[in-house]
């Protein structure tokens, strides 16, 4: 079951179009060594990074990473080698979330895509 917040989150995101990647860093203090805390940390940025289009980057519960240089050179790469696509979705009565595949027939191509888009209600 997700939480209303993240499912209000990954809503208001893809309304606006807005592609969210996240790096996750356990803090420091009780809440960075928090299993739960840090569990559903992690598990709810990388499910608004996945619905939306984007990446999750985390280093798991052993503490904050040596560097950030290879999460956002990961990151660099992934913007600048992506493509905008563009398509009609049938607009329905009522306006939602709607399921999407996106495919290619390109070898060995990674494609990251939400699983869904929001759809406004048709006229």
């Amino acid at each position: 079951m997700l939480d209303p917040y993240l499912t209000t989150a990954i809503e208001d995101a893809q309304r606006a179009g807005v592609l969210v990647s996240a790096i996750y860093s356990p803090g420091a203090g009780h809440f960075g060594h928090d299993y739960w805390q840090t569990y559903w940390g992690q598990l709810y940025l990388a499910k608004l990074a996945d619905e939306t289009g984007g990446e999750s980057y985390y280093i798991g519960f052993t503490g904050p990473p040596v560097a950030f240089a290879p999460f956002l050179d990961d990151l660099a790469n992934r913007l600048n080698h992506q493509f905008l696509l563009g398509f009609l979705a049938k607009p329905e009565k009522k306006a939602g979330m709607r399921q999407v595949k996106i495919t290619t027939e390109v070898t060995n191509a990674d494609l990251v895509a939400p699983r869904m888009i929001y759809v406004p209600a048709g006229q």
